[in-house]
Protein backbone atom coordinates (compact mmCIF):
# COMPACT_ATOMS: atom_id res chain seq x y z
CA UNK A 1 0.00 0.00 0.00
CA UNK A 2 2.82 2.34 0.90
CA UNK A 3 4.44 1.55 -2.45
CA UNK A 4 1.21 2.40 -4.31
CA UNK A 5 0.82 5.70 -2.44
CA UNK A 6 4.43 6.61 -3.13
CA UNK A 7 4.04 5.72 -6.79
CA UNK A 8 0.90 7.83 -7.07
CA UNK A 9 2.68 10.74 -5.43
CA UNK A 10 5.62 10.45 -7.81
CA UNK A 11 3.29 10.24 -10.83
CA UNK A 12 1.41 13.29 -9.56
CA UNK A 13 4.66 15.24 -9.22
CA UNK A 14 5.71 14.19 -12.70
CA UNK A 15 2.38 15.31 -14.18
CA UNK A 16 2.71 18.66 -12.42
CA UNK A 17 6.28 18.97 -13.71
CA UNK A 18 5.18 18.15 -17.25
CA UNK A 19 2.35 20.65 -17.00
CA UNK A 20 4.78 23.31 -15.80
CA UNK A 21 7.15 22.53 -18.67
CA UNK A 22 4.25 22.82 -21.10
CA UNK A 23 3.25 26.17 -19.62
CA UNK A 24 6.85 27.37 -19.84
CA UNK A 25 7.05 26.30 -23.50
CA UNK A 26 3.83 28.15 -24.28
CA UNK A 27 5.07 31.22 -22.43
CA UNK A 28 8.41 31.06 -24.25
CA UNK A 29 6.65 30.71 -27.63
CA UNK A 30 4.42 33.67 -26.80
CA UNK A 31 7.40 35.77 -25.76
CA UNK A 32 9.29 34.78 -28.93
CA UNK A 33 6.27 35.72 -31.07
CA UNK A 34 6.03 39.04 -29.23
CA UNK A 35 9.73 39.75 -29.77
CA UNK A 36 9.45 38.84 -33.46
CA UNK A 37 6.42 41.10 -33.89
CA UNK A 38 8.22 43.96 -32.16
CA UNK A 39 11.24 43.46 -34.42
CA UNK A 40 9.02 43.47 -37.52
CA UNK A 41 7.26 46.66 -36.43
CA UNK A 42 10.59 48.26 -35.57
CA UNK A 43 12.03 47.35 -38.98
CA UNK A 44 9.07 48.88 -40.81
CA UNK A 45 9.23 51.99 -38.64
CA UNK A 46 12.97 52.43 -39.27
CA UNK A 47 12.62 51.93 -43.02
CA UNK A 48 9.75 54.44 -43.35
CA UNK A 49 11.41 56.98 -41.08
CA UNK A 50 14.67 56.87 -43.04
CA UNK A 51 12.98 56.85 -46.44
CA UNK A 52 10.13 59.35 -46.08
CA UNK A 53 12.29 62.33 -47.07
CA UNK A 54 13.15 60.57 -50.35
CA UNK A 55 9.63 59.84 -51.59
CA UNK A 56 9.03 61.87 -54.72
CA UNK A 57 12.73 62.53 -55.30
CA UNK A 58 14.52 61.30 -58.44
CA UNK A 59 16.36 58.03 -57.91
CA UNK A 60 20.11 58.11 -58.58
CA UNK A 61 21.01 57.11 -62.10
CA UNK A 62 23.55 54.55 -60.95
CA UNK A 63 25.39 52.05 -63.11
CA UNK A 64 25.17 48.59 -61.54
CA UNK A 65 27.22 45.50 -62.30
CA UNK A 66 25.65 42.12 -61.57
CA UNK A 67 27.58 39.20 -60.11
CA UNK A 68 27.48 37.78 -63.66
CA UNK A 69 29.27 40.84 -65.03
CA UNK A 70 26.26 42.42 -66.78
CA UNK A 71 25.65 46.19 -66.68
CA UNK A 72 22.39 47.85 -65.64
CA UNK A 73 21.92 51.59 -66.13
CA UNK A 74 19.17 52.89 -63.87
CA UNK A 75 19.13 56.21 -65.70
CA UNK A 76 18.42 54.41 -68.99
CA UNK A 77 15.19 52.99 -67.53
CA UNK A 78 13.64 56.41 -66.83
CA UNK A 79 10.53 56.99 -68.90
CA UNK A 80 10.48 53.34 -69.93
CA UNK A 81 10.00 51.01 -66.99
CA UNK A 82 9.51 51.13 -63.20
CA UNK A 83 12.19 49.56 -60.98
CA UNK A 84 12.07 47.41 -57.85
CA UNK A 85 15.28 47.33 -55.81
CA UNK A 86 15.40 45.00 -52.83
CA UNK A 87 18.29 45.53 -50.41
CA UNK A 88 19.16 42.33 -48.55
CA UNK A 89 21.96 40.30 -46.95
CA UNK A 90 22.77 36.59 -46.81
CA UNK A 91 22.90 36.71 -42.99
CA UNK A 92 19.50 38.43 -42.70
CA UNK A 93 16.69 36.19 -41.35
CA UNK A 94 13.69 38.22 -42.65
CA UNK A 95 15.42 38.48 -46.05
CA UNK A 96 15.51 34.68 -46.22
CA UNK A 97 11.84 34.51 -45.20
CA UNK A 98 10.81 37.00 -47.90
CA UNK A 99 12.93 35.54 -50.69
CA UNK A 100 10.30 33.13 -52.11
CA UNK A 101 7.89 36.04 -52.56
CA UNK A 102 10.64 38.12 -54.16
CA UNK A 103 11.42 35.32 -56.61
CA UNK A 104 7.73 34.98 -57.43
CA UNK A 105 7.42 38.71 -58.21
CA UNK A 106 10.39 38.51 -60.56
CA UNK A 107 9.06 35.48 -62.42
CA UNK A 108 5.48 36.76 -62.69
CA UNK A 109 6.07 40.49 -63.19
CA UNK A 110 9.66 40.78 -64.36
CA UNK A 111 8.56 42.05 -67.79
CA UNK A 112 6.49 44.87 -66.30
CA UNK A 113 9.03 46.06 -63.72
CA UNK A 114 12.83 45.83 -63.54
CA UNK A 115 13.55 43.66 -60.49
CA UNK A 116 17.05 43.84 -58.99
CA UNK A 117 18.38 42.19 -55.83
CA UNK A 118 20.88 44.52 -54.19
CA UNK A 119 23.04 42.75 -51.63
CA UNK A 120 24.18 45.43 -49.18
CA UNK A 121 27.75 44.15 -49.29
CA UNK A 122 27.84 44.64 -45.51
CA UNK A 123 29.78 41.69 -44.09
CA UNK A 124 28.92 39.99 -47.39
CA UNK A 125 30.43 39.43 -50.83
CA UNK A 126 29.73 37.83 -54.21
CA UNK A 127 31.05 34.43 -53.07
CA UNK A 128 28.60 34.36 -50.16
CA UNK A 129 25.78 35.36 -52.52
CA UNK A 130 26.60 32.52 -54.94
CA UNK A 131 26.66 30.03 -52.07
CA UNK A 132 23.31 31.40 -50.85
CA UNK A 133 21.80 30.91 -54.32
CA UNK A 134 22.55 27.19 -54.15
CA UNK A 135 20.02 26.86 -51.33
CA UNK A 136 17.49 29.60 -52.10
CA UNK A 137 16.45 30.22 -55.74
CA UNK A 138 17.17 33.73 -57.00
CA UNK A 139 16.70 34.17 -60.76
CA UNK A 140 16.68 37.99 -60.86
CA UNK A 141 19.80 40.11 -61.50
CA UNK A 142 21.92 40.42 -58.34
CA UNK A 143 24.41 43.16 -57.56
CA UNK A 144 26.66 43.60 -54.53
CA UNK A 145 26.65 47.18 -53.28
CA UNK A 146 29.74 49.02 -52.05
CA UNK A 147 27.61 51.07 -49.68
CA UNK A 148 26.96 53.92 -52.10
CA UNK A 149 23.55 52.77 -53.33
CA UNK A 150 22.35 51.88 -49.83
CA UNK A 151 23.54 55.31 -48.73
CA UNK A 152 21.66 57.02 -51.54
CA UNK A 153 18.40 55.35 -50.44
CA UNK A 154 19.01 55.81 -46.68
CA UNK A 155 18.86 52.04 -46.11
CA UNK A 156 18.66 51.39 -42.36
CA UNK A 157 17.32 47.82 -42.24
CA UNK A 158 17.39 44.62 -44.25
CA UNK A 159 15.39 43.90 -46.21
CA UNK A 160 14.44 47.29 -47.63
CA UNK A 161 12.08 47.54 -50.61
CA UNK A 162 12.53 50.52 -52.95
CA UNK A 163 10.01 51.13 -55.74
CA UNK A 164 10.85 53.63 -58.47
CA UNK A 165 8.12 54.80 -60.86
CA UNK A 166 8.57 54.83 -64.63
CA UNK A 167 9.57 58.52 -64.48
CA UNK A 168 12.51 57.57 -62.28
CA UNK A 169 11.14 58.95 -59.00
CA UNK A 170 11.14 57.10 -55.67
CA UNK A 171 7.57 56.01 -55.00
CA UNK A 172 7.90 53.70 -52.00
CA UNK A 173 10.39 52.58 -49.33
CA UNK A 174 9.52 49.89 -46.77
CA UNK A 175 10.65 46.79 -44.91
CA UNK A 176 7.68 44.40 -44.99
CA UNK A 177 6.21 42.39 -47.83
CA UNK A 178 2.70 43.34 -46.73
CA UNK A 179 -0.52 44.68 -48.29
CA UNK A 180 0.86 48.21 -48.29
CA UNK A 181 3.91 47.12 -50.28
CA UNK A 182 1.89 45.06 -52.77
CA UNK A 183 -0.51 47.97 -53.31
CA UNK A 184 2.42 50.28 -54.06
CA UNK A 185 3.92 47.62 -56.35
CA UNK A 186 0.65 47.35 -58.27
CA UNK A 187 0.49 51.14 -58.67
CA UNK A 188 3.97 51.55 -60.15
CA UNK A 189 3.50 48.51 -62.43
CA UNK A 190 0.27 50.05 -63.74
CA UNK A 191 2.23 53.10 -64.83
CA UNK A 192 1.12 55.37 -62.00
CA UNK A 193 3.74 57.99 -61.09
CA UNK A 194 4.39 60.19 -58.08
CA UNK A 195 1.91 63.13 -58.17
CA UNK A 196 3.45 66.46 -59.23
CA UNK A 197 2.56 68.03 -55.86
CA UNK A 198 4.59 65.35 -54.05
CA UNK A 199 7.72 65.57 -56.17
CA UNK A 200 10.89 66.98 -54.68
CA UNK A 201 14.52 67.54 -55.56
CA UNK A 202 17.04 64.76 -55.11
CA UNK A 203 19.44 64.32 -52.22
CA UNK A 204 22.96 65.65 -52.56
CA UNK A 205 25.37 62.98 -53.82
CA UNK A 206 28.08 61.57 -51.58
CA UNK A 207 30.95 64.05 -51.81
CA UNK A 208 33.63 62.74 -49.46
CA UNK A 209 36.91 61.52 -50.89
CA UNK A 210 37.51 57.80 -50.42
CA UNK A 211 40.43 57.28 -48.03
CA UNK A 212 42.81 54.36 -48.33
CA UNK A 213 46.14 53.26 -46.89
CA UNK A 214 48.62 56.16 -47.02
CA UNK A 215 45.98 58.89 -47.43
CA UNK A 216 45.69 61.84 -45.03
CA UNK A 217 42.35 62.44 -43.33
CA UNK A 218 40.92 65.92 -43.90
CA UNK A 219 37.53 67.58 -43.40
CA UNK A 220 35.89 64.51 -41.87
CA UNK A 221 33.82 65.03 -38.73
CA UNK A 222 32.32 62.64 -36.21
CA UNK A 223 29.86 63.08 -33.33
CA UNK A 224 30.39 60.75 -30.35
CA UNK A 225 27.34 59.88 -28.25
CA UNK A 226 26.69 62.65 -25.76
CA UNK A 227 29.32 64.89 -27.33
CA UNK A 228 29.71 67.61 -29.91
CA UNK A 229 30.75 67.21 -33.53
CA UNK A 230 34.52 67.20 -33.90
CA UNK A 231 37.09 66.75 -36.66
CA UNK A 232 38.32 63.19 -37.00
CA UNK A 233 41.86 64.48 -37.54
CA UNK A 234 42.62 65.99 -34.14
CA UNK A 235 46.18 67.17 -33.54
CA UNK A 236 48.52 65.40 -31.17
CA UNK A 237 47.94 61.69 -30.66
CA UNK A 238 47.49 58.83 -33.12
CA UNK A 239 43.91 57.56 -33.42
CA UNK A 240 42.29 54.14 -33.74
CA UNK A 241 38.84 53.80 -35.34
CA UNK A 242 36.92 50.56 -34.67
CA UNK A 243 34.17 49.98 -37.24
CA UNK A 244 31.53 47.52 -36.03
CA UNK A 245 27.81 47.02 -35.31
CA UNK A 246 26.17 46.67 -31.87
CA UNK A 247 24.38 43.49 -32.99
CA UNK A 248 27.44 41.77 -34.45
CA UNK A 249 28.22 39.54 -31.47
CA UNK A 250 24.61 38.51 -30.84
CA UNK A 251 22.70 38.45 -34.14
CA UNK A 252 25.55 36.96 -36.18
CA UNK A 253 26.42 34.29 -33.62
CA UNK A 254 24.41 31.69 -35.60
CA UNK A 255 24.64 32.84 -39.22
CA UNK A 256 28.20 34.26 -39.09
CA UNK A 257 29.84 32.79 -35.95
CA UNK A 258 33.37 33.68 -37.06
CA UNK A 259 32.38 37.31 -37.61
CA UNK A 260 30.63 37.42 -34.23
CA UNK A 261 33.74 36.02 -32.55
CA UNK A 262 35.93 38.55 -34.37
CA UNK A 263 33.71 41.40 -33.17
CA UNK A 264 34.03 40.20 -29.58
CA UNK A 265 37.79 39.75 -29.89
CA UNK A 266 38.32 43.23 -31.33
CA UNK A 267 36.01 44.81 -28.74
CA UNK A 268 37.96 43.26 -25.87
CA UNK A 269 41.37 43.99 -27.41
CA UNK A 270 40.53 47.60 -28.22
CA UNK A 271 39.16 48.21 -24.70
CA UNK A 272 42.39 46.80 -23.25
CA UNK A 273 44.64 48.80 -25.57
CA UNK A 274 42.65 52.00 -25.02
CA UNK A 275 43.66 51.98 -21.35
CA UNK A 276 47.25 52.69 -22.41
CA UNK A 277 46.40 56.30 -23.22
CA UNK A 278 48.91 56.83 -26.04
CA UNK A 279 46.30 56.34 -28.76
CA UNK A 280 42.85 57.93 -28.95
CA UNK A 281 40.23 55.24 -29.59
CA UNK A 282 36.77 55.63 -31.07
CA UNK A 283 34.22 52.94 -31.96
CA UNK A 284 32.06 53.78 -34.99
CA UNK A 285 28.85 51.79 -35.32
CA UNK A 286 27.04 51.21 -38.60
CA UNK A 287 23.59 52.77 -38.91
CA UNK A 288 22.22 49.48 -40.27
CA UNK A 289 19.73 48.13 -37.72
CA UNK A 290 21.15 50.53 -35.12
CA UNK A 291 20.08 53.71 -33.35
CA UNK A 292 21.61 55.80 -30.58
CA UNK A 293 19.51 53.86 -28.07
CA UNK A 294 20.92 50.60 -29.45
CA UNK A 295 24.42 51.94 -28.84
CA UNK A 296 23.53 52.96 -25.29
CA UNK A 297 22.18 49.46 -24.66
CA UNK A 298 25.33 47.97 -26.21
CA UNK A 299 27.48 50.10 -23.90
CA UNK A 300 25.48 49.10 -20.83
CA UNK A 301 25.44 45.38 -21.70
CA UNK A 302 29.19 45.16 -22.29
CA UNK A 303 30.39 47.69 -19.73
CA UNK A 304 31.81 49.63 -22.66
CA UNK A 305 33.99 52.62 -21.72
CA UNK A 306 35.34 53.65 -25.12
CA UNK A 307 33.72 56.63 -26.91
CA UNK A 308 30.98 55.54 -29.34
CA UNK A 309 29.63 57.19 -32.47
CA UNK A 310 26.72 56.19 -34.71
CA UNK A 311 27.38 56.45 -38.44
CA UNK A 312 23.65 56.83 -39.17
CA UNK A 313 24.03 57.88 -42.80
CA UNK A 314 26.98 55.59 -43.53
CA UNK A 315 29.33 58.43 -44.48
CA UNK A 316 32.25 57.26 -42.34
CA UNK A 317 31.93 53.65 -43.47
CA UNK A 318 31.93 54.78 -47.11
CA UNK A 319 34.76 57.28 -46.58
CA UNK A 320 37.04 54.45 -45.47
CA UNK A 321 35.47 51.84 -47.81
CA UNK A 322 34.42 49.66 -44.86
CA UNK A 323 32.22 46.74 -45.90
CA UNK A 324 33.34 44.15 -43.34
CA UNK A 325 33.04 44.22 -39.58
CA UNK A 326 35.00 44.46 -37.44
CA UNK A 327 37.58 46.67 -39.16
CA UNK A 328 40.14 48.83 -37.35
CA UNK A 329 41.65 51.88 -39.07
CA UNK A 330 44.79 53.35 -37.49
CA UNK A 331 45.80 56.98 -38.09
CA UNK A 332 49.22 58.32 -37.12
CA UNK A 333 49.77 61.67 -35.40
CA UNK A 334 49.78 63.36 -38.83
CA UNK A 335 46.32 61.88 -39.57
CA UNK A 336 47.66 59.48 -42.19
CA UNK A 337 46.00 56.08 -42.62
CA UNK A 338 48.78 53.66 -41.71
CA UNK A 339 46.90 50.39 -41.03
CA UNK A 340 43.55 48.88 -41.99
CA UNK A 341 42.89 45.60 -40.18
CA UNK A 342 39.93 43.44 -41.18
CA UNK A 343 38.02 40.70 -39.32
CA UNK A 344 40.67 38.05 -39.96
CA UNK A 345 43.65 40.19 -38.96
CA UNK A 346 44.89 39.29 -35.48
CA UNK A 347 47.87 41.67 -35.38
CA UNK A 348 46.07 44.58 -33.71
CA UNK A 349 48.43 44.55 -30.72
CA UNK A 350 51.55 44.74 -32.89
CA UNK A 351 50.03 47.34 -35.23
CA UNK A 352 49.16 49.62 -32.30
CA UNK A 353 52.66 49.23 -30.83
CA UNK A 354 54.14 50.18 -34.21
CA UNK A 355 51.80 53.18 -34.37
CA UNK A 356 52.91 54.38 -30.93
CA UNK A 357 56.58 54.29 -31.96
CA UNK A 358 56.01 56.56 -34.98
Amino acid sequence: MTFIKTTRAVIGQCLIALLCVGVLHVAHAAETAKTTAESVNEGESRAHSAGKSLIGAPAPGARLTTIDGKQIELAALRGKQPVYLKFWATWCVPCREQMPGFERIYKEDGKRIKVIAVNTGFSDNAAAVREYKKKIPMSMPIVVDDGSLAGAFNVRVTPTHVLIDKDGRIAYIGHLEDDKFHAALARVMSGETVPVAERRSGAKPFQHAILRHGDIVKDVTVTPLGGASMPLATPGKPRALVFTAPWCESYLSQSRPQVAQACRRVRLESERLAKNGNVEWLTIASGLWASEQDLLDYRKTNGFAMPLALDANGILFRTFSITKIPTVVLLDANHRVVHILGPNDVELDNAVQTLQRK
